[in-house]
């Protein structure tokens, strides 16, 4: 279960511990937010030049004033689909809090108090009922209700209907018609799902499927035949040249690394940890992450049995009769003792379904390729899947971002332009492309969190781990920039437990997280020990802005760092930095020798 200082709400079944309260009624961190005394507060609105992602309780938003942390049963909610106009419970407004309060930072905890005092405040009761959706045109983090989206969808659906047939509100009596524009016919399990308006590329911006992509289907090192080496322009400088032929040098050498009989994990990581040329990257990732063998006389099969295996599984657990493991069946998932009322009579764990479909709409929403209902069905099946095949962790938010490289890389191998980022609607595509850029992506992300499903059980021990060695590491790095964050009260869960849960995917762009994924998956372990003296190098790199500021400047700050214009250079030397880091403190405890009154973590091996 996630705590409130930045992480995802646990939709799998909660454990039972006991509240403990927290007083927020003089709390000066901008993370609690009392409730307003006015009875008639005003409407919210939203920052028409603010792009956010999935809803975090302080992570998206820079606005703290419109921030709202509660205890449990106070969470806002995105809306279900159902017929909105109950009153809002009057309990929402009566939480203490001090509208003025002081502008001082908070006294000094410990991210264990922080954590153990905060674990429920995720923990919502299906209390849907008590809010009046009808009125909101948006939630606490400024993004809009899914009843909201509904109704908007529906009136453009009416006025589009009123100009054709000249007469408003022309068959909207006839309940069939009502009923086909509500749901799809793509069996999925989505049934309240509200009309969406997906994004409509230009036909000269489509991309081109490759006529050879049942080849690459097959066999991925069928691509590597089908390789466009970049050409030099007629006015090329020297320089450009140089950068050119440095490229083909590169690809050729990963080539031929790739057409092995038996490829070498150990020379294909060493040439990987500087980068993986996105026309070979596919292939090169599946092998890092050990999906597909290195021999080439078991790959195809291989391939087949997984990519079969995973849709067998799609079926299962989108089956009305019941869900994967269920009935007793083999491996026994989490539906196997779940009564029929809490799946709804469809096959699916209500809980984690509701909270995926509320997370992939707001999946990289400044992204056109994400926002295209092909993309969205796919993400929401590998989600649930892994989700009711990992009932110790079940499905947490974060990790919808997870897997967006994988699907994005993956589903590059069979379009011949490389930026499929924009122009790009996947549900052109042939039904078995989908299906294996699905299954590819739902094994690789299954391997990615193999190595780090601690972050995401209750309690998140690992990422406990990794914030506490990160405060003992920058204190080694950095002295003075740790005394100047203690100084002001900051403590590193506030702001780095994003940076572990999401691998800092809500801090830099996905084409840079794809670069930085190269090194991660050439190192040992590089998802949960390297990406640590990553965030070292990244917390590091700000430290001449962030001594000069105070906690509340300092947290703004942390939560929209300005990566927008980063480029490949850029994080070549933040992971250089990493390196170093790395090279220097791993496997040495001296670094974790603080101030004599801090509990060292000896649970983490450095």
């Amino acid at each position: 279960m996630f705590s409130s200082s930045g992480g995802g709400k646990k939709a799998a079944p909660q454990q039972q511990q006991e509240m403990v309260q927290v007083d927020r009624s003089d709390a000066p961190s901008p993370f609690w937010r009392g409730a307003s005394r006015d009875p008639t507060p005003a409407k919210k609105t939203r920052d028409s030049g603010l792009v956010v992602g999935a809803a975090y309780s302080h992570a998206d938003m820079l606005k703290f004033d419109s921030l709202n942390i509660s205890g449990s049963g106070s969470r806002p909610r995105t809306p279900p689909s159902t017929t909105p106009g109950h009153e809002r419970n009057s309990s929402l407004n009566s939480t203490s809090g001090k509208s003025g309060s002081k502008s001082s930072a908070p006294p000094l905890k410990t991210y264990m108090n922080f954590l153990s005092n905060t674990n429920d405040d995720w923990t919502v009761d299906d209390t849907d009922d008590m809010y009046d959706y009808e009125s909101d045109d948006g939630d606490d983090f400024g993004l809009p209700s899914l009843s909201n989206m509904k109704r908007r969808t529906q009136r453009k659906a009416e006025q589009s209907k009123a100009r054709r047939d000249g007469s408003l509100g022309a068959g909207d009596d006839d309940p069939e018609r009502q009923s086909r524009r509500r749901n799809s016919d793509s069996a999925d399990i989505g049934f309240e799902r509200p009309a969406s308006i997906y994004p409509m590329p230009k036909k000269s911006e489509g991309k081109i499927l490759r006529p050879q992509y049942k080849e690459i289907l097959r066999d991925p090192a069928n691509a590597l035949h089908l390789i466009n080496y970049p050409t030099i322009p007629p006015n090329a400088t020297q320089k450009e040249i140089d950068a050119i032929n440095s490229r083909i040098t590169r690809i050729n050498k990963f080539k031929r690394l790739l057409q092995a009989s038996t490829i070498p994990l150990a020379d294909l990581r060493q040439l990987a940890w500087s980068g993986v040329p996105e026309e070979v990257r596919a292939m090169t990732w599946q092998l890092l992450l050990s999906y597909l063998p290195t021999s080439s006389e078991r790959r195809v099969a291989t391939l087949e049995r997984k990519r079969k295996e995973y849709l067998d599984g799609v079926r299962q657990a989108f089956d009305k009769g019941g869900g994967i493991g269920g009935g007793g069946g083999p491996g026994g998932g989490p539906n196997s003792n779940t009564s029929s009322s809490s799946r709804g009579g469809r096959g699916l764990d209500e809980a984690i379904w509701h909270q995926i479909s509320i997370d992939v709409p707001r999946t990289n929403p400044h992204i056109e390729l994400y926002g295209y209902e092909a993309t969205q069905r796919s993400l929401e099946r590998i989600l649930y899947v892994w989700a009711v095949r990992h009932p110790a962790s079940g499905y947490v938010q974060g990790i919808n971002d997870l897997v967006t490289p994988f699907w994005q890389v993956f589903l590059g191998t069979y379009i011949t332009d490389p930026d499929i980022e924009s122009g790009m609607d996947p549900g052109q595509l042939p039904r078995a492309v989908l299906d294996a850029v699905e299954a590819d992506s739902f094994w690789c992300l299954t391997k990615l969190l193999d190595g780090i499903q601690d972050h995401y059980i209750v309690a998140q021990p690992g990422i406990q781990r990794q914030v506490s060695a990160l405060r003992d590491l920058t204190a080694r790095i950095d002295a003075g920039l740790a005394r100047h964050l203690e100084s002001e009260n900051v403590d590193f869960i506030q702001f780095s437990f994003r940076w572990m849960n999401c691998l800092l995917m809500r801090e830099i762009s996905v084409k840079n997280t794809i670069r930085m994924w190269d090194t991660y998956m050439a190192e040992e372990q590089g998802f949960s020990e390297f990406h640590l003296y990553v965030c070292a190098a990244f917390l590091v790199k700000w430290s001449d802005k962030l001594v000069k500021m105070d906690f509340q400047e300092i947290m703004m700050f942390l939560q929209s760092l300005p990566t927008r214009d980063w480029t490949e250079k850029d994080i070549e030397l933040l992971l250089s930095e990493a390196y170093i880091w790395q090279s220097l403190f791993k496997g040495s405890s001296a670094h974790l020798r603080g101030s004599e009154n801090r509990v060292q973590n000896t649970n983490f091996q450095l």
